[in-house]
């Protein structure tokens, strides 16, 4: 069963043990912030950039919809169900990177980078922003 996609990014966000303070505020609507660690390496500010990619260039919201919510393309990524990998951060990256040649329930297959022309860098912060989401 697949959960809400509404979600908030915290206002302070635990790395390493110690808070980031000023991180963004509410990207989505109706939940109260909650305090949430990132995997090692990953940033509040990768998060708000892979947002900004996800809606923009890296064209993931097609298939993914608003907010990683999931179209009758592509599955929600706002939720804790993962198909092809186990859902970590690294995994995300690798799957981003390799796209899903054969998809388990998908319509289409999702080609490398989504199709997109991104880089590295930004693969990271799609897959910091998809972790987030997956991981309230």
């Amino acid at each position: 069963m697949k959960r809400n996609s509404n979600w908030t990014l915290p206002a302070v966000i635990l790395l390493g043990g110690a808070p980031l303070l000023g991180a963004a505020g509410p990207l989505a609507h109706d939940r109260e912030p909650t305090l949430q660690t990132l995997p090692e390496g990953v940033t509040a500010a990768m998060v708000t950039t892979g947002k900004e990619l996800f809606d923009g260039v890296g064209v993931c919201y097609t298939c993914h919809g608003p907010d990683g919510a999931g179209t009758g393309l592509a599955p929600s990524l706002a939720d804790a169900v993962w198909l092809h990998s186990d859902g970590s951060y690294t995994a995300l990256v690798k799957q981003i990177a390799e796209g899903v040649p054969q998809p388990k329930e998908s319509m289409i297959p999702m080609l490398p980078k989504g199709g997109a022309p991104i880089n590295d860098e930004q693969i990271a912060a799609i897959a910091a922003y998809v972790w987030s989401i997956s991981h309230d």
